[in-house]
């Protein structure tokens, strides 16, 4: 929601406030116009459903739930001696809270901010705590050094004794292996190709491809951008930095901020250019549809979040799959028999089932959904020294699920749900786009360098 499009009480005495005054709202960024969540803190009626629904509250005691961090803060920073408490840097920023709630309360965009002020205010720039949390919410910033020298990164960084010092002077877990990078990024890849292979400009799509199928997996990527062109899309691919989305999880708006607006920038010529934008990944979705208008104004920013898709579900709506798929079989072993994992921000987006439909259109592929569980591991939280045994706990009836469904493999559209589904099963994990690469493309995708 921008800030043009939220309730005010100008001219009008709030009855609540004690005092009959003027509420002072918080100011997230200092030059910003001031954010006033307190119509939405209004609208909750202490149900609790928030609190049911939260995967850490669930397995961790001490946290206090979504209601807490969201709409009862608000409610305490009313009053000036309140500071936000500090276990809302324990919320793993799923925002399944926001399914949940019956009232439409904004609770992500609440703990979005409560986390920014939290971080602004109390938390020391100089602290381990912070310098691991920055770290890690600019991954963009510091992947690039491990994909030029990528065979040295990986030996280095699968050595005990890596993993033992990321855990003593980070706070980084040991218990996981650290992603590996690719041997060639996807936009290297990209280059090299020469670009689009389609020329269309009446169909037209501008990939947002995120870092991680960048530098880690950009055979999701290349899936991505075969698959379309098979249905005779030009693929654009802008420059981009990350979503943001880690960055809200660990309260760092500012540079959230600083992204958002080079992001919205770009693709708002893309979608100036006649394209629509896709992603391949359910957070950065989530991240450029919901997020960006809740907490920034760039002129853009609204037409970007409208015109943003999930790459399935683009071509779901777009294209005729059912007819597509309806000769299409797959022969590789490998894609044979998944157990399927629905991303949290992919049910908040409404976009829970359609992989478990679109894949059952396709002979040879038997895909198995494990349920509604959270992995877990809810990108950088489970990364964390401090949270991986509570990141576990909230996995474990998401791995109980998967040793039933009797697959080979794992299957899911978030690539941390992916590390946390392969660290509790063992399973190599797919992604859907691959799959349909395999199905639609097939061989021919095998004639270009891989």
């Amino acid at each position: 929601m921008s800030d043009t499009e939220r309730p005010t009480d100008e001219g009008v005495p709030d009855e609540r406030s004690p005092d009959d005054g003027e509420f002072e709202p918080i100011q997230v960024f200092p030059e910003a116009e001031a954010m006033d969540l307190r119509p939405g803190a209004d609208d909750c009626y202490k149900c609790s459903t928030c609190d049911t629904n939260c995967p850490v509250a669930a397995v961790d005691d001490e946290f206090p739930g979504p209601k807490f961090q969201g709409p009862e803060q608000w409610r305490l920073k009313r009053q000036d001696d309140h500071d936000i408490d500090e276990s809302v840097m324990k919320c793993s920023n799923c925002m399944r809270c926001d399914s949940a709630c019956p009232s439409e309360v904004p609770l992500s965009q609440m703990h979005n901010t409560a986390r920014g002020e939290y971080v602004e205010e109390n938390m020391s720039k100089l602290s381990r705590e912070y310098l691991r949390n920055r770290m890690l919410a600019n991954y963009r910033r510091l992947a690039p050094l491990g994909a030029a020298f990528p065979r040295t990164a990986n030996f280095v960084m699968g050595l005990s004794i890596t993993k033992w010092l990321g855990e003593k002077t980070m706070g980084i877990t040991s218990e996981r292996e650290l992603p590996a990078f690719a041997t060639e990024t996807f936009r290297k890849w990209w280059r090299k190709r020469g670009g689009a292979a389609v020329h269309d400009k009446d169909k037209r799509i501008a990939y947002f491809h995120g870092c991680y199928a960048n530098y880690n997996t950009p055979e999701v990527a290349k899936a991505l951008v075969r698959v379309y062109e098979q249905f005779g899309y030009e693929v654009l691919v802008p420059e981009q930095h990350c979503s943001g989305t880690p960055m809200f999880a660990n309260g760092m708006l500012e540079d959230a901020r600083r992204s958002a607006e080079t992001n919205v920038r770009e693709l708002k010529a893309a979608i100036e250019a006649g394209a629509d934008v896709v992603t391949s990944c359910s957070s950065c979705s989530m991240s450029i549809r919901q997020e960006y208008p809740e907490l920034f104004d760039f002129e853009g920013t609204e037409d970007v979040a409208a015109n943003t898709w999930d790459a399935v579900e683009y071509l779901r709506v777009q294209e005729d799959l059912e007819a597509a798929l309806a000769d299409a079989s797959v022969d590789d072993d490998a894609f044979e028999d998944f157990a399927y994992h629905a991303p949290c921000h992919a049910r908040n987006q409404g976009l829970d089932g359609q992989t478990i439909e679109l894949l059952e259109l396709i002979d040879g592929v038997d895909a198995h959904d494990v349920g509604d569980s959270c992995s877990g591991i809810s990108g950088t939280y489970g990364w964390k020294e401090e949270n991986y045994e509570t990141s576990m706990k909230i996995g474990e009836e998401m791995f109980e699920h998967m040793a039933e469904a009797d697959a080979a493999a794992g299957l899911t559209e978030c690539p941390t749900c992916s590390m946390q589904m392969e660290h509790g099963t063992g399973y190599e994990i797919t992604h859907t786009l691959e799959v349909l690469e395999a199905a639609l493309v097939g061989a021919n995708s095998q004639t270009e360098s891989t």
